[in-house]
């Protein structure tokens, strides 16, 4: 009787949906109480759904296939099927029946400094004010997630959830916030848009002053305390977003909503990484049509730095780095020609101003070495020429260049996150990859699921990987 009650609902919520011309909803067959199947072994799409009786999102959905469905037993579905599943199939929730209620779900959990993660249930309790619990359907690896995981030259701070590149879902939201709703597609990203201060409301500035990256923070801003526990232990957050558990809470002002039809294993690596370089050519360095870009650095920060002088139109894009394995791939991104500092006896700033008659017009260092910051702001042709430093020194690192490279108009500029505002602007970057303007594929080289992302540091670490994509419940 219950079966026949979950049909005829589901039945009803369907057809009241399809008079309103409501698209993506989401939609899955109750789940029996009673079910023997345990969590652990419904697959990544079983788990998504909404209550046919409710209309609501439930955790954790142990869906079963409708008697009424083709049955497919034989093969697992394919990752572009699953892809699709999540990007279309869950964009709209009409209510979620966790809302308030503390979630256990699965997160990788630092326990202490360079040793595997490993896949917890941890708690994670409902957002508070201007706070948001956003369920991650993908989450990438960044070399930021590994820099503060090894805990070099920085101060430890574990049990810590890591992770800040990803795509996922508005399961709940805590009061005062209105720019989100359930079932919003957003992307959490490490610094946030406030709105509010002065930073906010200049058109020169994306660093604000309230949500700033603090990367030595491990709680939330509301009321200094964790939303993540084990046992009543509390686990630590990353950059605000901690984005390698299933659920995760994040304040509001640290969410671009995005355009649900961009698929969140694709969009998920503008997050970070790939949106700092694009926006170092394409924001600061504005290289013009026909100019020369030279990027220090071929990891996925430079070459999102090359992409970006692609689109802009260069006509040379000399890539500079010490690694010669990364010049083939780096052809990808539209470099045309390449130098390794080691292959000459002058300093690489001087090799470049020999192969330009000068200097280049433009050049964006993502490397973090001062030396590479020195080579890239004298290697840029004097009147014109722009360097852009993107990489994050050693805090006992010091810049010396001689003043006359000043004098003789050159110029020096910083930036952060690209100079894009999450909220304003990255929304606007996925659209420059739905209107196929933006390559993003090349920049995902692996792919794992969430039980293996050990293999993703392994990746990175031996430098195989540009992008390694962590699905979700898999």
């Amino acid at each position: 009787m219950r079966r026949q009650w979950c049909l005829f609902a589901q039945w009803q919520v369907q057809a009241a949906m399809d008079s309103l011309s409501v698209r993506h909803i989401i939609s899955a067959t109750a789940t029996h109480q009673g079910s023997p199947r345990r969590r652990d072994q419904a697959s990544p799409i079983q788990r998504k759904g909404i209550h046919t009786q409710t209309g609501r999102l439930c955790f954790p959905v142990l869906s079963k296939k409708s008697d009424f469905q083709e049955k497919d037993t034989d093969t697992r579905l394919s990752q572009s099927k699953q892809r699709d599943r999540s990007s279309s199939s869950s964009s709209e929730i009409a209510m979620s029946s966790t809302a308030g209620q503390v979630i256990k779900c699965k997160a990788a959990v630092a326990w202490e400094a360079g040793k595997p993660l490993v896949i917890e249930e941890v708690e994670v309790a409902p957002p508070q004010a201007n706070e948001v619990r956003v369920k991650i359907l993908f989450t990438s690896l960044c070399h930021t997630d590994v820099y503060f995981w090894e805990a070099k030259g920085q101060t430890p701070l574990f049990p810590r959830i890591f992770g800040h590149e990803a795509g996922g879902i508005v399961e709940s939201v805590g009061e005062g916030v209105t720019d989100l709703k359930l079932g919003d597609h957003v992307l959490p990203v490490f610094t946030g848009e406030c709105k509010e201060c002065r930073h906010c409301k200049s058109e020169e500035s994306n660093m604000c002053d309230l949500l700033r990256i603090n990367t030595d923070r491990g709680v939330m801003l509301n009321d200094g305390k964790t939303r993540f526990s084990i046992n009543g232990k509390p686990i630590y957050h990353f950059v605000g977003t901690s984005t390698f558990s299933e659920y995760t809470v994040i304040h509001v002002g640290c969410l671009a909503k995005i355009n649900p039809a961009a698929p969140l294993d694709k969009v998920c690596v503008l997050s970070c990484g790939i949106s700092t370089g694009l926006g170092a050519t394409l924001n600061v360095a504005k290289p013009k049509k026909g100019q020369s870009v030279a990027v220090f650095g071929l990891g996925a920060v430079g070459l999102a730095a090359a992409e970006g002088a692609r689109i802009a139109g260069a006509s040379r894009i000399i890539g500079v780095d010490l690694n010669p394995a990364r010049f083939e791939e780096a052809k990808k991104f539209g470099v045309t020609e390449f130098v390794n500092p080691k292959d000459h006896d002058k300093p690489v700033q001087e090799v470049l101003a020999e192969m330009t008659d000068g200097g280049v017009d433009r050049a964006v260092e993502c490397t973090g070495s001062i030396q590479a910051m020195i080579s890239a702001f004298e290697c840029v042709h004097d009147g014109w020429g722009v360097a852009v430093l993107v990489g994050v020194p050693s805090k006992d690192d010091a810049f010396k260049t001689h003043p006359m490279n000043l004098l003789n108009e050159r110029t020096l500029k910083g930036t952060f996150f690209g100079n894009y505002k999450p909220r304003t602007d990255i929304p606007g970057v996925v659209e420059k990859y739905m209107n196929k303007e933006l390559e993003l594929e090349k920049f995902i080289t692996h792919s794992v699921p969430f039980s293996e992302i050990n293999k993703a540091f392994d990746l990175m670490l031996h430098g195989k990987s540009i992008r390694c994509i962590i699905t979700m419940g898999a």
